[in-house]
This record gives structure tokens, sequence and C-alpha cells, in this order.
């Protein structure tokens, strides 16, 4: 969850209030498990139906587990929301069987039809009924076909009449037990978006039933107790909601506290950690839920992120993390990107390295063993976590079919201070968990470097070099959870011009002088060209006059072709500023010399020492003395 400033210092701790009661206690299981309810329209409008299902022949009257199908119709769930995962449940879980059933208002008669897919997305019919009647019905398919790929799915025809549909539900033999769980939320002045979810979570019966607890850790000046909609719910939670206000400890430090809460008061209870900015889909709650009671050992289930403003498109299938190269978010093979999932089904199966935490389901297990996160602040906490708990024997899946709609990521711009964590975080995850090469990487942040100075991006190669020096100062700059870390990051980028973001129709320069250069392909030979353009810029051989860039077409090789460019920023809200700098590029070019030497030469002791601190890190002591609490 993105952290945007330091927060007050919040009420004490000493007023801590007992967990929940249902959070501490054990739940007997049904005879059978709800894996997945049949859904029939979104939280919001912005959402499509056809995520949920897909009806032709007529007009369908939805309602949230109901569908009405007028005389001739016929719908399917053959869709993101609507489709049973098989291979992922074949694969994980201990279900041999699953059932799915509905309940029926037969106008005339009725053809329902349990399908299936395979890896490659072929159709097959695994059984069908004809209703004449009212009532509920129920077909079954063994999940033994779909180890690599496939989903199941109903299709239903209303025949000679109408058809309503209500009660649909895939379910499977439950197990002895249904473990508690709770959901830890961070935010941090996003007091609005926070309480939307919140209430997301309320407007549901049978998800607010299978809570046992949730954890709203507060860490703003903007407080979402203060807004009418929070309020307003607050009471449909009973005992079961907590709102804890702390110093802004990053998402590392609020989502840790959900953790801490959570296993100081039952240590068999799982946590789904949930950003506040999402736009919620309860049922993704019941379905991470049922995923993780009948896994076949403890393992991490994380939703999928659906994009908040193309609702209908998946961010990816299924990441992982490229250590070597400091690289994390990276598209597993064969996994779907920036996908719509109206035109198209994930039917591979693709195994996650990691989860993002913007929701993920947390095992007790894995935090009885592997303790607490570390206190990272901002950006790589979730990798890091993931990582470690897949070296002690714990996966991550990523759940097709639950999903959480969150800001895309590509509205955000590259070029603002959580650089600085990303750049700091990656080393001390990459020093944790492998042997980094201390000559490949000085040499990839030369090149990275060289970029965004060519670009004449002089706040963000100070951002990452601020970065790479904090991880040197080693694991004592991790000792206060990040507040000063923010603070400087934040501070500091004021010195650079272009860092600052400007009205589009009113820019500090004349707009009558902006002439609108569109860019060629990206160049064959990347190496000489860069050499290039870092000559041209170094000689100030730039073409002249003043230059506007549109987001797409803001690299390094197209920019470096002049010395003053309007840029506009990645969140189409305003435009930045430019302009060559020779003074300012060589400063900075001789700061990362040193800084690059410093780094390849002292990496191996760095990588020991963080090793060595992460017992403490990640202690409960030290979350509580970073929370102000008393750990006993």
């Amino acid at each position: 969850m993105e952290q945007s400033a330091t927060g007050a210092v919040t009420e004490s701790n000493d007023r801590r209030e007992a967990a929940p009661e249902s959070l501490r206690g054990e739940h007997a299981a049904p005879e059978r498990l709800v894996l997945a309810r049949g859904i029939f329209t979104g939280p919001s409008a912005r959402v499509s139906d056809e995520l949920y299902a897909v009806v032709k022949g007529g007009a369908a009257v939805r309602e949230r587990l109901a569908l009405h199908l007028p005389k001739g119709a016929t719908a399917h769930t053959n869709t993101y929301f609507g489709r049973f995962a098989a291979s992922y449940w074949q694969r994980w879980t201990t279900v041999t069987e699953v059932t799915v059933g509905a309940t029926l208002e037969v106008g005339d008669k009725a053809n329902v039809r349990l399908v299936a897919s395979d890896i490659a997305g072929h159709r097959r019919i695994i059984a069908s009924l004809v209703a004449t009647s009212s009532g509920r019905v129920s077909l079954s398919a063994p999940l033994d076909q779909y180890v690599d790929g496939g989903a199941l799915w109903l299709e239903f025809d209303a025949i000679g009449g109408p058809l309503d549909i209500t009660e649909l539900a895939w379910t499977a033999q439950a197990p002895e037990k249904v473990r508690p769980v709770a959901i830890a939320i961070c935010t941090f002045n996003r007091a609005e978006d926070c309480a939307h979810t919140v209430a997301a979570l309320a407007s549901d019966a049978t998800v607010l039933a299978a809570i046992d607890a949730v954890y709203v850790v507060d860490q703003g000046t903007d407080l979402v107790e203060n807004r009418p909609l929070f309020q307003q719910v607050r009471p449909d939670f009973g005992d079961k909601l907590r709102y804890i206000r702390q110093p802004n400890l990053g998402g590392a430090g609020g989502f840790t506290r959900g953790l801490y809460e959570v296993s100081a008061a039952n240590e068999h209870a799982d946590v789904i950690l949930m950003d506040d900015d999402i736009l919620c889909e309860p049922e993704t709650v019941l379905r991470l839920q049922a995923f993780a009671n009948l896994t076949v050992e403890p393992t991490l289930v994380g939703a999928q992120m659906l994009f908040l403003l193309n609702p209908d498109y998946l961010n990816v299938g299924a990441e992982e993390v490229h250590l070597h190269e400091l690289k994390h978010g990276q598209k597993v093979p064969k996994a779907l990107r920036n996908t719509s999932m109206l035109k198209k089904n994930q039917e591979r199966r693709v195994d996650a390295g990691y989860n993002a935490w913007w929701t993920c389901l947390i095992p007790a297990e894995v935090v009885a063993k592997i303790g607490l996160p570390v206190p990272i602040f901002f950006q790589w906490d979730d990798v890091e976590y993931g990582i470690r708990a897949r070296e002690h024997g714990f996966v991550t899946v990523t759940l097709p079919n639950a999903a959480v709609w969150h800001a895309d990521f590509y509205w955000k711009d590259y070029d603002d201070w959580a650089r600085y964590f990303s750049t700091r975080n990656s080393l001390i995850v990459g020093s944790l968990h492998t042997d980094l090469d201390g000559k490949a990487i000085t040499r990839e942040f030369f090149r990275y470097i060289a970029e965004h100075l060519v670009g004449m991006q002089y706040g963000l190669v100070h951002t990452t070099l601020q970065g790479i020096e904090d991880f040197m100062k080693g694991p004592k700059v991790l000792r206060d959870g990040g507040i000063d870390a923010l603070a400087a990051a934040r501070g500091t980028r004021g010195d650079y011009p272009e860092t600052i973001k400007h009205p589009a129709a009113t820019p500090p320069v004349n707009s009558a002088d902006i002439q609108v250069r569109r860019a060629s392909g990206e160049p064959s030979r990347v190496t000489l060209v860069l050499i290039k353009r870092a000559i041209t810029q170094w000689t100030g051989r730039t073409q002249p006059g003043l230059i506007g860039v549109t987001r797409e077409d803001a690299h390094w090789w197209h920019v470096g072709l002049f010395d003053h460019v309007v840029v506009t920023d990645a969140s189409q809200s305003g435009v930045r500023v430019r302009r060559r700098d020779k003074a300012r590029a060589r400063a900075l070019l001789i700061r990362t010399y040193r800084t690059l030497r410093k780094l390849r030469k002292e990496l191996p002791a760095l990588q020991a020492e963080y090793r060595a601190a992460v017992p403490e890190l990640t202690s409960r002591e030290n979350w509580a003395r970073l929370y102000g609490i008393d750990p006993s």
C-alpha cells in the first residue's frame, strides 16, 4: 500500500482492546464447505456485469445473488468471477470432487449444463439435467483432469418460460475444522477509500459472518473513524471491528500490526491483508478463505488484481521476482498480463512466486514459523515475506476468479519519492535472499542512472542514489521503521525543479512556444544510442526550442534529443518541465561513480550484516518497540 507522508504520533496504545471473542475460538466445520457462490452483478456500477455472467436472447434482471432470465434466454458463467478454477483446486487442495447447486424457479422447462475447459480452452460437457419443476438442483464433477489447466462453469437455457436462478454455490467436503480468519486493512490519509472498503465487507451478510475480526490500522491524520460511512457501518460488525491508530510506519508497519495482533490473539487464525484504496469484491474473501482451509499444506493465498480505471483488465495472472536483477512484479511465464477478462480466460495454471498485499491471506503457520515482516516501510515488504515463506516451505497461490480492483500502476509516474524505497529495499531483499553480484548490480545501476541523466531527470537520479547510500548504512537505517527515511526522500526532491508537477493549462513556460515532437520507434542498438544521447547532452548539441512530449513518447532516447521539454505526467493530471543542466549532471555523475564503487566493494559485508539482523528486525519485540506498546 502506498504511503505519502509522515503521520502524527497517535493515541497511546496502552488502551488496546482485547481481541474479538470470535477470533479467539475455533470453529466447527459444516458438512460441506462453500468454495464460491454464484454472483451475477458487481459491487459497483463501474464493473461490467459480464465479468460475472453472460446472458443472450433477452433482457435479464440481475441481483447480486440471483439471475432472472426471460423465456428463450440463455446464460453462462464462463466468466472471470463465474468460473471455478478446477486446475488450482486439483493441484493445491484435498478436494477430489466438487458439486455445484442452485435453486431454480422454472416457468416451463430449463436445461442446466456443467461444462469444463482444458488448458487450450476446449469446451466439454461434464454433466447436464433438464428441470421441469422448481427446486434445488445439483451437478458434480471429479477434479481429475485439470492439473495443468482448465475450469468449470454452468450454462442455463430458459425453455418455454422464464427461469430464476438463486443460491448458486460450489461446494466440497469440508475439513474437520474451519480456521478463524481476520482482515487487516492498513491506511494512511485515504479515509474515504478505507471507509468504502470496510463498508463493502459489511454489505454482505455471509462474508460478515465468516470474518472473525477486522483490524483497521490508521496511520494518518485524516482519520477513517471521522468518516460518516465508517460510523454508519461500524455497528454492523458488532464486536469484530478494531480501530488502531499508530505512527506512520508504511505498508510494512500497518500490515504487520494486523499480523501482530491476530497472532497474539489466536495462534491458529489466518490473516487477510487488504489495501485501503481497493474496490473490494466481498466474494473474494470467501474464496480465499475456503481455498486456504482445504490446501494440502499451509499456503499463502493471494487475490488477483484488476485495474480500477479499466475494470475488466487483469494486471497479471501471477508474479515472481528476479532477485539477481532486483526486479519484482515480473510476469510468470504464460501468465496473462494487462488482458481484458471479457475477451480471454485464464485456462493455464501458473504458479506464483509471491502475491502482493492488495489482498492476500497469510496462514497462521507462516507467522509462527518465519516471524513478522521486515520493517522496510514501503515496497518489497510483501515480496520479501513471500520469498522468506517459500524458503521455509510455504508456497503462494494466486487464485484466479478471486480479485479486487486496485489503482492502475501505469497511471503512476515513475519519477517520485517511492523510487527511494524501491531502490533501497530491493537491495535489502536481494541481500537477504540471494548472493548479489556486485559487478553486475553496479553495472545495471550505472546504465539505469545514465538513462535518467540523459532524460534530464536529475531528481530521480538523486532519489535513486539516496536509496543506495542508505542501504550502505546497514540495518541501522531500519531502526525507526522508515519515518526519517520518508521525510528525507520527500524533502530533498524539492531541490530538483523537474520533479514538480504543474497544471497542464498553466505550466511555468510560455505555452505558445511549445512544439510537440513525437518519438520514432525504439532504437535497435540501444547502448550506442545511449552513448550518442549522452554526448549530445554533455556538449549541448541538442535541438533548440521548447518541446512538448506526451507520456507515451517520454523515453530517454527521445527526450535526450532536446534541452528543454514539457512532459505529460503519467497520471495525466499535469506536466513536468525538464531542462538540461550540465553542472548538475556532472555532480550527479561523480556522485554515482563514487557511490557505485563503494557499493561494489562493500556489498558482500553488507549482505552478511543484513542477514544477521533479520531475527531481531522481524521479532515481536522490535515491532512492539516501533508501535510503542508493551509486548507482554
